[in-house]
């Protein structure tokens, strides 16, 4: 079951070749003009396609920023390393949402200390009620409760 893994951060993920091919078209169709790269807004429209978002100023300047100065753009080896780890965090994110969503049996949108006790009875039977009630305290300390990633 999903549990045993809930705490893990995502193993490398390979796309499938049908995947990898699909990104390397969505390359070639907004580097329009054959440069050989993308510039800021192929790589925005590229993300539009492929994840159906525009990509925020503060992405879109992360994003080339990492780019080789000696080049004008984003490559395709690049581009398919950023696609890649984009499709991983959203991998990720949906795991976590799932396992949240689990926990979550009322379908109130955040954890209570009882649905906290009863999720870590699941994934770690062993684990003393001592140490849950402190991730417990900790969660909400800092005024951030346990709560559903919401996009």
């Amino acid at each position: 079951m999903f549990f045993s893994q809930a705490g893990a951060r995502p193993r490398m993920w390979e796309a499938s070749p049908s995947e990898h091919k699909k990104w390397v078209e969505v390359f070639k169709a907004c580097d329009e003009e054959n440069k050989g790269y993308l510039s800021r807004e192929d790589f925005k429209v590229a993300v539009v396609m492929l994840f159906g978002y525009k990509p925020s100023k503060i992405e879109a300047d992360a994003v080339m920023s990492s780019v080789d100065p000696n080049t004008s753009g984003i490559l395709l080896k690049e581009f398919l390393d950023i696609v890649r780890k984009k499709k991983e965090a959203q991998l990720y994110r949906n795991e976590i949402r799932h396992i949240f969503t689990a926990f979550d049996r009322h379908y109130r949108g955040y954890l209570t200390l009882e649905d906290f006790k009863k999720a870590f009875r699941q994934v770690a039977p062993k684990l003393s009620e001592r140490i849950i009630l402190e991730v417990f305290r900790r969660s909400h300390r800092n005024e951030k409760p346990v709560h559903r990633n919401e996009e």
